[in-house]
């Protein structure tokens, strides 16, 4: 049996300071021993923003896939890392910016979670966020800084929302507005998918909320939803205008290329733990109870329609679901990102079932969520250190790689590496040389990788055929590319390089990387790439994105004004109420 009840003084929140503190005893050893270099995307990020370091108005990259525009790719968190990287470094500079977005989400999931659930719970919720299993899965093994930065600025965005389309107050539609487009600086799909997992429920939340009878007139949410999504839609369209029109004259029409994310879990269980146990972790346990009390409680469902969805596209191929729904870009897109949102989703859940199970076991229940709460954040983040994510290049040093390249006129060639993993990145911020491989698929035109089904040539073997056919067109139209230089940590590609021509000619780094060359290959020269970004939009792409992310800072400080308002009444099981006698 369930009744609402007002907050009472007994169930104070606990402080969100305290959240904070216990993020940064989590986070903050493990940012200073730099331990998300070792994810898949980090030093992809890393090398971006140290692009911006030395080029903030160029947006054009001559050094992958013999040169690439990053107005493919959302700047916000990496113009951050590059802004900062004079006082801290670059790698530290991606620390600070994964730590102030880790320090975020837990004040955006804490006011997510008071639109649903009481203080208490939305406090117990920001607590748990500490712990939750796919925002270290991100942080320490994917290293999706653009998801990981997104994401916060959204939730933080959300209760603006609410607050204009309920009750109409101006400072509330600015605030929104602005946060809503620095979101989309940050992660252009967060802002599209968020839309519908957590702005729709939010809308539906406002539409249907009650105070003292009060309801939103259906003209009046009508008119205030579609302001601020025409004056939200219209920012972001400035903001980001040179990425759209990358977007629109260079579609993504390469051949999609195969990830885990998209297995059937059930079929392929090693993914299954990789995607869905590790980022969820003992979460999977309060699976019932968010099915249970979001179907039951009126003023949940729209919270659990957003999580169920986000929930079934985060479980890949496992059910039909993800491929109807997405269609085509279910091919482009990891799913890891939807496990990621349903989590966030599933928090306000968790926060209301740790208070009442606090509530009625006292000592048992802290002790036994405590435990759940660390198993999962320990296992998530000792999950990226065991999947090593380098593609076999653990213990590489490329520096060596790097000062051959850039003495006695060898960066006059282009290059490419064989069994070098996420270490490309590396190597291309330490050297002048340009090469026609890189880790931004979406960023790449040369016709040798977009008809195949192949990702980065330095792991074409990966790929399988797919793969190595991708190499082999490269190889073999080395001369038009200028690329002489082929660095081999990984001798199986050894018998296809002799096959298709080439020679060693040096080795490095005692003897583990093998330099390769082909004879009569040509100086590399720029190539007429049509892509190339004009100089007005390597100008509004460098003062745009970063200066909405300013703007939004500022907007913050503007004092809310305070308004009188009856104490919201939230669902609770009045059998977990200590000291409540059922009537």
């Amino acid at each position: 049996m369930q009744k609402t009840e007002s907050i009472e003084a007994s169930q104070r929140p606990i402080p969100i300071s305290l959240s904070l503190l216990l993020a940064t005893a989590v986070n903050l050893p493990l940012m200073l021993m730099k331990l998300p270099l070792k994810s898949y995307d980090t030093n992809f990020h890393i090398f971006f923003a140290s692009h911006y370091l030395h080029h903030w108005f160029d947006p054009w990259n001559p050094k992958w896939y013999a040169g690439f525009s990053q107005t493919t790719y959302p700047p916000l968190p990496q113009q951050w890392v590059a802004a900062l990287s004079p006082i801290f470094g670059l790698e530290m500079a991606y620390m600070a910016v994964q730590f102030a977005a880790i320090l975020l989400l837990v004040v955006g999931v804490y006011r997510f979670a008071k639109l649903w659930v009481s203080p208490r719970a939305a406090s117990y919720a920001a607590l748990a966020t500490v712990f939750v299993g796919a925002e270290s899965f991100l942080v320490y093994s994917a290293g999706q800084l653009g998801t990981t930065c997104a994401a916060p600025i959204y939730l933080n965005a959300l209760p603006f929302l609410y607050e204009w389309v309920r009750h109409g107050k101006g400072r509330s539609f600015l605030k929104a507005a602005v946060l809503f487009t620095a979101a989309a600086t940050a992660h252009h799909a967060t802002l599209l998918f968020g839309s519908f997992f957590f702005a729709l429920p939010v809308l539906a939340l406002a539409y249907f909320d009650r105070s003292e009878g009060e309801r939103v007139a259906p003209p009046a949410f009508v008119a205030r939803a579609l302001a601020i999504t025409v004056v939200t839609a219209a920012a972001i369209a400035v903001a980001l205008l040179p990425f759209w029109i990358a977007l629109i004259h260079y579609p993504v029409t390469q051949t999609p290329i195969p990830h885990p994310s998209r297995a059937n879990y059930i079929l392929s269980p090693q993914w299954g733990l990789n995607y869905f146990i590790v980022p969820y972790g003992a979460m999977i346990l309060a699976l019932p109870f968010i099915f249970w009390r979001g179907s039951t409680t009126p003023r949940l469902r729209p919270l659990l329609f957003g999580f169920w969805v986000a929930f079934l596209l985060g479980l890949g191929g496992t059910t039909p679901v993800g491929p109807i729904l997405l269609g085509r870009a279910f091919e482009v897109l990891t799913m890891e990102r939807f496990s990621y949102w349903a989590a966030l989703l599933a928090l306000p859940f968790i926060g209301l079932l740790a208070s009442e199970l606090v509530a009625r076991y006292r000592t048992r229940a802290i002790v036994g969520l405590s435990v759940a709460a660390a198993f999962t954040c320990g296992f998530a983040v000792a999950w990226s250190t065991y999947l090593s994510p380098e593609g076999g290049a653990e213990g590489l040093d490329v520096k060596s790689v790097a000062a051959w390249l850039n003495r006695d006129g060898h960066d006059q060639y282009r290059y490419v590496t064989l069994g070098f993993g996420n270490q490309i990145s590396h190597l291309a911020r330490l050297t002048d040389a340009d090469s026609v491989d890189g880790e931004w698929n979406s960023g790449r035109m040369l016709p040798e990788l977009t008809r195949y089904g192949g990702g980065a040539l330095t792991n074409s073997k990966f790929f399988n055929k797919p793969g190595l056919d991708a190499l082999r067109a490269m190889l073999t139209d080395a001369d038009h590319y200028g690329l002489k230089w082929v660095f081999v940590h990984d001798p199986s590609y050894n018998p296809l390089l002799a096959f298709a021509g080439w020679r060693q000619v040096d080795s490095l780094d005692d003897n583990t990387v093998a330099v390769w060359s082909k004879d009569g290959v040509p100086p590399a020269t720029p190539l007429n790439a049509p892509q190339i970004p004009p100089r007005w939009q390597g100008i509004m792409w460098g003062i745009c994105p970063f200066g909405s992310s300013i703007l939004a800072i500022l907007v913050l400080l503007i004092p809310e004004k305070k308004r009188q308002e009856a104490a919201q009444e939230y669902p609770v099981d009045e059998n977990l109420v200590p000291g409540r006698m059922v009537s």
